[in-house]
């Protein structure tokens, strides 16, 4: 948890005028999100609102369960030491799924970022027919018994979306979905608010909610999912670009000339450096191509295994500099299905060249290891509703119309 000390990432500050209660009451919800437990006139010192603006917000919060007293501070004078409060976990939770090419995964996280229920399917048709039942009785399965009101949904989709010769060619991508508005097809069958996203955009959300990297405000997150994508926190947000397809790394040409890509292109990145490439070397040297059963293999006792790492890695280095060019990062992190000492293997082969994130003065690694393992992307799909209902955001600091009641997602 991030302590008030840390300031990195600078504290969003609240706007006291009336017509701006939404977004100071998002303030606070992500202030006490972000440091714990915390009173009441340092949050109005940290988000700059007055004190009986901060004890309104309180009170309403409390009242709708989103947060609880967490009792009084030990006594260091005169006097009653204040009340301290807290993100109340049992307040809320949302859920989170990522539909890959032959598997369904799905966790319940609550509002304190702890993950509740886990389920992982394989599927073998992931068509829209099939695949849409499937989905309406997993989120009934996981919905029950939990405390607290659903927020919503978030749902996790390989990208890119809608683009001609990448959305729906190769082994990356679902069948059937082109043209499918998933979002609003998933909010009518659930009966509560769903948020599709990509995989790597995805877990870039999670990394700034529920993963170790809180405290960062400008990073990409480059994502090994079948395929392989990065998403970028920019100013604490997202960067989706104009059709939501920013971070399309994976048709990247990382070798001119090289290996075939469905998309027509000839040696893209994800071609070396995604798990679709991880099972063809596996497949080649006639081995299983199961990824599960490598999770417990150590990645440098196997020369097969091996190999892939030192190719994986020496495509991926140039990439990664030319991204630090482009972003001017605080890190790069390396998150997705693979182990973390998988993680960690590419990451100690990569040979980064020179670029603007080689300085001295670094306080953080050029590149880190973020969320790992097979519910990766479903921890950052479960986050993509929590942020769209906690989160600052800068349209409502500035236009959004007075909050009259509090909402609530349908059932």
């Amino acid at each position: 948890m991030l302590t008030p000390k840390d300031t990195s990432r600078p504290t969003p500050r609240g706007k006291n005028p009336g017509r701006n209660r939404e977004h100071n009451r998002r303030v606070v919800l992500d202030l006490m999100r972000r440091h714990g437990r915390t009173g009441r006139l340092e949050i109005a010192r940290l988000c700059q609102l007055t004190p009986q603006s901060v004890t309104n917000i309180l009170d309403e919060l409390i009242g709708e369960g989103l947060i609880r007293a967490a009792g009084r501070r030990s006594a260091a004078g005169r006097g009653q030491p204040p009340l301290d409060y807290e993100i109340n976990p049992d307040g809320a939770f949302t859920i989170g799924m990522e539909l890959a090419v032959t598997r369904m995964t799905a966790v319940v996280v609550d509002l304190a970022g702890q993950i509740r229920r886990q389920s992982s399917v394989d599927v073998a048709d992931m068509s829209p027919g099939a695949a849409l039942p499937r989905i309406e009785t997993l989120v009934r399965e996981l919905s029950t018994d939990q405390q607290g009101r659903l927020m919503g949904i978030g749902v996790v989709m390989p990208g890119p979306f809608e683009i001609e010769g990448f959305s729906s060619v190769g082994p990356t991508t679902l069948p059937g979905w082109a043209g499918l508005d998933a979002a609003a097809e998933l909010t009518a069958r659930l009966g509560a608010p769903v948020v599709v996203e990509n995989d790597a955009n995805a877990v870039a959300i999670g990394e700034t909610l529920l993963g170790d990297h809180l405290h960062l405000s400008q990073f990409g997150v480059i994502y090994f999912g079948t395929g392989i994508g990065l998403g970028v926190i920019s100013s604490g947000a997202l960067m989706r670009g104009a059709y939501g397809n920013a971070g399309e790394i994976g048709h990247v040409v990382a070798a001119p000339g090289g290996r075939p890509c469905p998309c027509g292109q000839n040696g893209c990145l994800e071609r070396y450096a995604s798990t679709h490439a991880l099972r063809e070397s596996l497949l080649a040297a006639g081995r299983s191509g199961d990824l599960a059963e490598l999770d417990t293999a150590h990645p440098d006792a196997d020369p097969v295994l091996s190999a892939w790492l030192d190719e994986a890695a020496a495509h991926l280095g140039p990439v990664i500099s030319i991204l630090e060019n482009v972003l001017d990062p605080q890190t790069i992190v390396l998150a997705g299905g693979l182990a973390p000492d998988w993680l960690d293997a590419i990451i100690s082969r990569l040979r980064l060249g020179t670029s603007v994130s080689r300085r001295s003065d670094r306080t953080l690694p050029r590149v880190m290891r973020g969320q790992s393992g097979v519910f990766a992307a479903a921890i950052g799909a479960a986050a993509l509703p929590m942020h769209d209902a906690i989160t600052p955001r800068l349209e409502l600091s500035e236009v959004s119309p007075p909050r009259t009641e509090p909402t609530e997602p349908p059932r």
